[in-house]
Order: C-alpha cells, then sequence, then structure tokens
C-alpha cells in the first residue's frame, strides 16, 4: 500500500541523503513491511508543500518504547 504523508525539510533532506532512515508516526494507517512511503516535502513556514517528495519501502516496524499508538518504521 501507498503512503503519502507529510515531511518537513530539515527531516526530508536527512532522508534524502541517507542519514535518516527511519520514520516514526502515529499508527493511524496500519503501516505494514512492504508499504510505501511517498514523503512530501512540507514547509511550516509557508504552510504549503514544496513539490518535492521521495519514496521510501517500510522494511520493519515496531512499537517498542513508544507512545501508544506509535510506531517506528525502517525505510530503504
Amino acid at each position: 500500500m501507498e503512503h503519502k504523508l507529510k515531511i518537513y525539510p530539515e527531516y526530508f533532506t536527512q532522508v534524502c541523503n541517507g542519514r535518516k532512515s527511519f520514520e516514526i508516526r502515529k499508527n493511524d494507517r496500519n503501516f505494514q513491511v512492504g508499504d510505501l512511503l511517498v514523503l512530501q516535502e512540507y514547509c511550516p513556514i509557508i504552510q504549503d508543500y514544496t513539490g518535492r517528495e521521495v519514496k521510501k519501502e517500510v522494511t520493519y516496524i515496531t512499537d517498542f518504547e513508544q507512545r501508544d499508538g506509535y510506531v517506528v518504521m525502517s525505510i530503504k
């Protein structure tokens, strides 16, 4: 399944350059290994999308030590 998600510029850059290989999200979409995350850069200053996006596959999910309803997803 494909999920379109907002991501702030500082995190978007780190995902694109490979330094950030995970996403922590509320699991309100029943994320699964194999899902595709379409991370769309969103600028809170202008309150709009920049038009840049990156697609990443979910390779692992855990809720260990997370707030209720949240998961950590490894992405590649």
